[in-house]
């Protein structure tokens, strides 16, 4: 997962600052990414405070050696490229002030925060009198009040010797307990105060529930008075005059009016009161535990008031040797509630004898409303539409609840996002196979066809096309593709090579607007809008239409030609592959692949009728949303072609190879745009289209894709992906399953990427 880390004691120091190097190295060498925003200087006992009116200044920390008072710091931040080298954030702030600067204004390039962990304090904070103006704690709530799980850590030292081994003790069990704590968070808390003490062997003592104990200042006051410092010759002359018992310069009578003495005073808190609390109050409470060298673990509520947990007795962490599972361990086997609703009758029975083959009888119940769970926290399961998923209820609770679709994945299944996903990658990793299996695509918006000049200013490569195609024959050009950037199914395909084929084909469009007077209705939208309005009509005669919001954006892609074609069959095809995405981040593709054959034998782009917009388009288009009348013969399993075993095992590779890294290239390239989540899953449908050379291109990524163009004679097909769907996902993420021979369904899911994102 993503963790803040801040403290109220500054960057590394042995002398102030001891611990927190050790907790940020025990987080990265746990897997995950771990970001840092310190005080620049010790802040302690200043609670949730922030500097009103103060202008808040970064410095940049390199750190240097563990346990060594080696770290630099820099006015400047580190330049681009310099990845390989870590920086933390200094602030002249203060811990809660680090929050929000750590959330908001830094390290946004890593993916939401998950987790805020404040500390580890220089010493103890249990009980009230201490955290009610810990700064460790202050930067806590500050996290929790901005909605973030929070944890604030204390070390309890009992000697000023800093023992490494004790240290990285230490760490190691907070780095356990941390992982504990966020996987089995408790809906009730906002945050939770955790004391480890530093004593050896600390990871064999116990890990306690505690409250936090209420106890209070005795008698006295908190500060010492000391002598004034020497000021101004004004002051050390009144200190003189008042020592002389002579009267005041102004001329006042000093003896009239009781004067104040000026004084200056020292911070000396009484910690007596503090332990005398402790020793009093008897077992149970924060202070009492630490006293034991046990660690405390207590809940709250970002009110200063316990949190209504079920949490007491002692806190039993899984085993060491326990390996650190990302699945949900259902210890007691209760029932996993399934809401099946995928709203599509083809693949909704699948779904359900998927589950029914692959999951114990007794392991799970169908429910037809996310009403029916008996509390909030029970294992849930939920595939359906997309529209449908209650995504609040699943970012609410990542270990209990499991969905079938990311949030975020534009990056993927937007034309245009996908050719900048794969451009920018590219750039980067010069030797990606995306630089030779996906055509580079020009990306333009468009309003009116007037306006197609402007549009395609800065499209370089289609500029360029159409100056090297002037003066040549239809059969001498470079062709193009031209898709609608969101639409889906094929529709607004069309056909170019010239930049007046192009403006013709938005000229067509446009001249189906009807005529209007009405100058409030054209402002509305432009005439591509208004055009396709009557376009939508066509919907239920099965046309070719576009709506209006798949204007605008367009893509355009060198057509590839000429394409494979099958010496028995001369339609051009494509390959549906079927992808499974799953978690932070794991990359299946499933081996049992589709041929989708276009309706007539392959005709070069030239060939076809003289108008762009009304070209014959059935010798290219191989989606058989597009295609009218049967569609017998129009879909095959691609290992039943009639090529060669080593061909289609290259092309098979080539695809593997292609997924693993354009969903890489999203993930880490992208990430704004493709946000991962460790309890969800999504089945994407790619299509790749392979030329007469051999070369897989990658088309597109699709998601939800339409299952039923598969037909009834490949439904098997799909009902075998959905069965290794619950065996990859949800068996394992709920911890349930059935025996079965390896050779099965798991076979045909093979992993193509398996990427830590730190998201858990």
């Amino acid at each position: 997962m993503h963790i803040l880390v801040v403290n109220d004691d500054g960057p590394p120091s042995n002398q102030s600052s001891p611990y927190v190097h050790s907790l940020v190295k025990s987080l990265q060498e746990a897997g995950h990414v771990v970001s840092v925003c310190l005080p620049h200087t010790q802040r302690s006992w200043i609670g949730k405070a922030h500097m009103i009116g103060q202008t808040v200044k970064p410095t940049y920390f390199r750190p240097g050696t563990l346990y060594k008072d080696d770290g630099t710091t820099h006015s400047r931040p580190l330049s681009a490229g310099s990845e390989e080298q870590e920086e933390w954030v200094l602030v002249d702030g203060t811990p809660a002030s680090c929050v929000q600067i750590g959330l908001y204004h830094y390290f946004q390039h890593r993916g939401p925060v998950d987790l805020v962990v404040s500390g580890p304090n220089y010493g103890r904070n249990s009980t009230a009198v201490f955290s009610l103006s810990s700064g460790t704690l202050g930067g806590a709530l500050e996290a929790a009040i901005c909605k973030r799980k929070a944890i604030a850590l204390s070390y309890a030292f009992f000697s000023r010797n800093h023992d490494p081994e004790i240290i990285a003790g230490a760490s190691k069990l907070s780095v356990r307990l941390i992982d504990y704590l966020y996987k089995n968070w408790d809906d009730a808390v906002d945050l939770y105060s955790v004391n480890v003490p530093l004593v050896e062997d600390v990871n064999n003592r116990k890990v306690m529930w505690t409250n936090m104990l209420q106890n209070y200042w005795g008698p006295g006051s908190c500060f010492q008075e000391v002598e004034a410092e020497e000021g101004s010759s004004e002051e050390e002359e009144e200190r003189i005059r008042e020592r002389e018992g002579a009267p005041p310069a102004d001329g006042t009578n000093s003896l009239a009016v009781p004067r104040h003495t000026h004084k200056h005073f020292k911070w000396s808190p009484r910690f007596a009161d503090v332990y005398k609390s402790v020793e009093d109050a008897g077992p149970g409470n924060d202070g009492w535990a630490v006293k034991e060298g046990y660690t405390s673990v207590t809940p709250l509520k970002a009110n200063f008031m316990h949190a209504a947990a079920a949490t007491e007795g002692e806190l039993k962490l899984p085993s060491d040797n326990i390996p650190n599972m990302e699945v949900l361990s259902i210890s007691q086997k209760p029932r996993i509630y399934a809401l099946i609703d995928y709203e599509d009758a083809y693949v909704q029975p699948l779904i359900l004898a998927a589950l029914k083959s692959r999951l114990p009888e007794d392991s799970y119940i169908l429910i037809s409303s996310i009403s029916e769970l008996p509390e909030p926290t029970a294992p849930f399961l939920q595939i359906g539409a997309y529209e449908s998923l209650p995504f609040e209820h699943i970012m609410s609770h990542s270990t209990t609840s499991l969905t079938n679709a990311y949030i975020i994945r534009k990056a993927l299944i937007r034309k245009h996002y996908l050719t900048t996903t794969a451009h920018n990658w590219v750039t980067k990793n010069p030797s990606s196979i995306l630089s030779t299996n996906i055509k580079p695509s020009c990306h333009f918006e468009v309003d009116y066809a007037e306006f197609i000049d402007d549009a395609l200013v800065e499209a370089w490569e289609l500029q360029a096309s159409f100056q090297k195609n002037e003066g040549k024959e239809p059969d001498e050009r470079e062709w193009w593709i031209l898709k609608p950037g969101m639409s889906d199914r094929g529709q607004g395909i069309r056909l170019f090579s010239t930049e007046e084929e192009l403006q013709t084909i938005f000229e067509e469009w446009e001249a189906e607007t009807p005529d209007s007077d009405d100058e409030e209705e054209e402002d509305i939208g432009s005439n591509l809008d208004a055009a396709v309005e009557r376009k939508a009509e066509e919907d239920n005669k099965g046309g070719d239409y576009i709506v209006t919001s798949h204007l605008r954006h367009f893509i355009a892609q060198p057509y590839i030609h000429p394409p494979l074609l099958l010496p028995s069959n001369p339609r051009k095809f494509h390959i549906r592959t079927y992808v499974l995405a799953s978690g932070s981040l794991e990359v299946h593709v499933y081996k049992p692949m589709l041929a989708l054959f276009a309706s007539t034998p392959y005709a070069a782009p030239w060939s076809s009728a003289s108008s762009p917009n009304t070209r014959d388009l059935s010798a290219h288009l191989t989606n058989t949303c597009l295609q009218t009348g049967s569609h017998d013969g129009a879909v095959h399993a691609f290992w039943a072609l009639p090529l060669p075993e080593e061909q289609k095992t290259a092309i098979f590779q080539q695809i593997c190879d292609v997924t693993g890294e354009i969903f890489e290239a999203a993930a880490k390239g992208m990430m704004v745009h493709f946000q991962t989540l460790p309890n969800a899953f999504e089945v994407f449908g790619l299509d790749f289209l392979v030329d007469d050379l051999g070369t897989a291109w990658l088309l597109e990524v699709n998601a939800f894709p339409d299952f039923r163009q598969t037909g009834d004679d490949l439904r098997g097909l799909v009902a075998g992906l959905w069965e290794g769907v619950v065996d990859t996902v949800v068996a394992r993420f709920f911890g349930v399953g059935v025996e079965r021979d390896q050779g099965s369904q798991e076979q045909n899911m093979v992993l193509v990427r398996k990427l830590d994102l730190g998201r858990r």
